[in-house]
Order: C-alpha cells, then structure tokens, then sequence
C-alpha cells in the first residue's frame, strides 16, 4: 500500500472514529431535557432554546471553521474544537441556570462540533480519496457517526438512570476528550490538488458560488433536514412520554433510529457514486414526507413508533454524503469544508428553528401537532427543491485582476 493510500485509510478510520463520539454524544442531549428541566423548574421552551441555540452557533461557526480546515488542517481543526466541546460538557454538568445552560451546551458545545462533524470531516475524506470512491468514502464516514449514536444513547440513558445527568455529562466529556489523541491519525495533504480553484482568491469563489442558483436551492433543501432531525431528536422522547409510551421507547426509537441510518448512510453513499445524487435526495424528502405522516395521523403504539424509526434511520442523515458529494462534484474539493460549510449553516438555521419551535409550540398550546404538521410540508417542498438541480462540475472564472 502506498503513503497515500494509507494516509487516506487512517484519515478515513480517525474521521469515522471522531465522527462516532462527537456525533453520539451529541444526539444523546434530547435525553437531558426532561430530567433538567423537571430539576429547575424550566419549561421546554428553555432547554430546546439552549440546544436550538447550539446547532444555529454551530452553522454559524461551520464555513469559518471550514476555512480554517481547508487551510490549517482538519486534525488542528478537531484539536481546537474538542476542547470547547469537552469543556462545554463540563460546565453543563453544573448549568443551573438558564444563562448557565445556554453558554455552556448552546455557546461552547456549538462551536465544539462545528470541527468534529460532517462538514469538516467528510470534506477531508473526500479529498483524499479519487472521485469515483468519494460518495461511498463519504457513506462510510457518515454510517459511523450514526453507530455512535446507536451506541450512545442506550450508554447514555444507563448513565442518566444510574448516577444522574451530571455525572453523566462528565462522563460524556471525557470521552469528547479522545478526540485528542484520536486527531493523529487525520493526515492529509492539503496541497495534493491541482484545481483551478487553488489560483482564486476565496472572494472570487464565493462571488461565483452566490451566483448559481443550484447552490441555494440545496442550501434550502439541507433546512428542511436540519429542522426535521432536531426537533424528532430534542424532543420525540418526550413525546411519547406525553402519549402513555415508557421513556424507553423513547430511547429505543432514537437508537433505531442510529442503527438504521448506519444502513441508511452507507446505501445513500453506494447509490450516490451510480445515480444523480440530487434526485436521489428528492427521492428522500418524499420519503421522509410520507413517513412522518403515516406516524402522525395513524393510531400510535410502540410498534408503530418503532417503524417510524426504522423508516426514519434509513432517511435520517442519508442527505448528508449525498449533499456533500453533490457540492464536491460541482465545485472541486479544495475548497469543500467551507462550502460544505455554507450549506450546513442552512441546514443549522433549520435546525434552531425546529429545535426551538417544537419547545415553543409546546408550552404555548401543550401540542407538538402544529410542528409535525410543517415537518411534512416542509419534507415536500425540499423534494421539489432537488429535483431541477443539476450534478455537473461548475466552470470558475479567473478574473485578469482579483484582490484577495
């Protein structure tokens, strides 16, 4: 094997190994609502602001952060980030105030996993691996942070039943700080490419970027995803608590949920390097349309929560390799973490609103129906988003005179 491709492998395992615990640990927050809420006294709408909070700082950060790993590296890019993350755990663990609860899981842990996810990693991947390979390599990378979180939230929820959410935060935060040492196996030659974007200024690509009405139709697309998974994994747990069903059923969705979407990933990823990628995420918002009716508006038991889960895995983050493969085929992968980045904060908009939104509803009319509703219109309006985009490689211009 040569260099190359060795540094690709362990850049492929060290991402799917960092994706897992930062990933993991992040979809495990929904199980905190109920208990720190109960303790202090809050309504919903505090704990899903502070988690809303934290995936709007996260998209915010996302193109900034992809910039610096575009340029810096993606493993002092995972260094930085997990200790904000970690530290964000540690002071959650004693966040007794609202003021308390938004720094710490909203401002810190926001930034935390704007370098340890999917934008930053899955770009680096796919710089490191040829074209053909890139959908599946990216497929791979994102089915292991869906088994992160199939191995966390049970993990988790035996963390919360046995020693109580604090000391189940700190837990959580020590093993944010693997990431540490896990960040040495991210190699990559950041210098390897020879695209006709490494001569451009960063001005001129995203001037040439904004003008191409494709980009901002999968921008709007990636909302609809960022809006559905938050609001589901902040708060279906308590949802069907208040519909007679065991707070392990909550757990159990969410973890079938991560189990099926390590199928679903991989399959997004395999079937992304054979068929357009952006129809294929309108096949997937259709899907997702029709699952979350059938769940909403047919008699609920745990059987059926289960099913919606299974279906929902498998739809869950199946977007994202395709999203981000579909921006790697477009515009070249030298700039991928920032313009992956740029999407993302759309997806991340998406996801404060769904994440607060369902709080909200909730406290003002004691119902999720109203945000279950939108879910599903949304879920068709992102379908018919996809569907006029077309997958080919954009031509950049390069201007006689451009000032960086």
């Amino acid at each position: 094997m040569s260099r190359t491709a060795r540094n690709a492998l362990l850049l492929l395992i060290g991402s799917s190994l960092v994706l897992a615990l930062s990933l993991g640990i992040r979809h495990a927050f929904g199980l905190f609502l109920q208990p720190m809420s109960n303790e202090f006294g809050w309504g919903r709408e505090i704990f899903a602001f502070a988690i809303a909070l934290q995936n709007l700082i996260w998209g915010m950060l996302q193109p900034f952060v992809g910039a610096f790993a575009d340029r810096y590296g993606v493993k002092r890019t995972v260094c930085i980030s997990a200790l904000a993350y970690a530290l964000g755990l540690v002071l959650m663990a004693s966040a007794s105030t609202p003021s308390a609860l938004i720094l710490s899981a909203g401002v810190l842990i926001g930034f935390g996993l704007s370098g340890t996810s999917f934008s930053v990693l899955l770009s680096a991947v796919g710089r490191s691996v040829p074209a053909e390979k890139r959908s599946m390599a990216m497929g791979i990378a994102s089915a292991a942070g869906s088994f992160g979180q199939f191995v966390m939230l049970p993990g988790t929820l035996g963390l919360l039943e046995v020693f109580g959410w604090s000391t189940a935060l700190l837990v959580c935060a020590g093993l944010i700080a693997l990431l540490l040492p896990l960040s040495r196996l991210l190699k990559e030659d950041l210098h390897s490419s020879a695209e006709v974007t490494d001569k451009l200024p960063i001005k001129t690509i995203l001037q040439q970027v904004a003008g191409h009405p494709d980009f901002w139709l999968l921008s709007l697309g990636f909302f609809v995803c960022g809006f559905q998974v938050v609001f589901i994994g902040i708060h279906i747990p308590a949802y069907l608590i208040d519909q007679q069903l065991s707070a392990q059923a909550g757990t159990t969705v969410l973890a079938l949920v991560g189990l099926f979407n390590i199928f679903g990933t991989w399959g997004a990823g395999w079937l992304g390097g054979r068929y357009s990628k952006p129809h294929l995420l309108a096949l997937l918002y259709f899907l997702r349309a029709i699952a979350i009716a059938l769940f909403f508006y047919l008699p609920l038991s745990e059987f059926s929560a289960y099913a919606f889960a299974v279906a929902m895995g498998l739809l869950w983050l199946s977007t994202v390799p395709l999203t981000n493969g579909t921006i790697a085929t477009m515009y070249g992968v030298r700039h991928l973490s920032m313009l992956a980045g740029i999407v993302f904060l759309f997806h991340q908009v998406g996801s404060f609103l769904g994440g607060w939104l369902g709080g909200l509803a909730y406290d003002q009319t004691g119902s999720y129906a109203l945000v279950w509703q939108l879910s599903i219109v949304l879920s068709v309006m992102a379908a018919l988003l996809n569907l006029p985009i077309r997958e080919r490689l954009v031509s950049f211009a390069n201007p006689v005179k451009s000032i960086e």
